[in-house]
């Protein structure tokens, strides 16, 4: 892969990288649709040191996914503004961290049910009050009547970049240069 061109963003701590993919709510999943790219916003989880998603067994992403397995996941979030008495300098406070590899579809019936009893965990937790079954994984139909689809992307190649929170110069409404001089 091609080198960081702005190496001092560079995030190489694994525990930062698990703990923001851990708490992060969405992710974009870029694919190759034939000569054009093609990218979805996603909900996820990070379990095992994959990525997990779930969608319809039919539709487009199903389709390109068919086609084409490689793709690269995106996951940012932004912090605020820094800013700067030089305009030049006023910045953005994020973390983001993209993942490549192979999405592959989990057809195996109990590493299915624990990748989305992980989404539970992650997105309602504590909310129900037993396990997700594999009866109900099994048997699950959309409205739409498409099964649902797990994935699991391992990657081959994880970069991650950050610019973290300053808190003296966070940009609030209200806020003036001549207070930064």
């Amino acid at each position: 892969m091609e080198a960081m061109r702005y190496a001092k963003r560079t995030c190489t701590d694994q525990t930062k990288i698990d703990e923001f993919l851990n708490q992060a709510k969405t992710g974009a999943l870029s694919m190759v649709d034939g000569e054009f790219p093609y990218v979805i916003p996603l909900n996820f989880v990070w379990h095992d040191g994959a990525i997990y998603f779930h969608g319809a067994d039919a539709g487009r992403k199903e389709r390109v996914l068919q086609a084409n397995s490689n793709v690269c996941f995106l996951v940012s979030e932004e912090y605020g503004t820094i800013t700067d008495p030089v305009p030049a300098e006023t910045d953005t406070a994020y973390m983001s961290v993209m993942l490549f590899g192979k999405a592959e579809r989990i057809t195996e019936l109990s590493q299915a049910t624990g990748a989305l009893q992980a989404m539970l965990d992650k997105y309602v937790p504590g909310y129900y009050e037993q396990q997700l079954s594999r009866q109900h994984v099994e048997k699950y139909r959309s409205s739409h009547g498409a099964q649902v689809a797990v994935y699991k992307i391992t990657p081959t190649e994880v970069t991650a970049k950050v610019n973290p929170v300053n808190e003296q110069k966070m940009f609030m409404p209200g806020r003036r240069v001549q207070q930064d001089v």
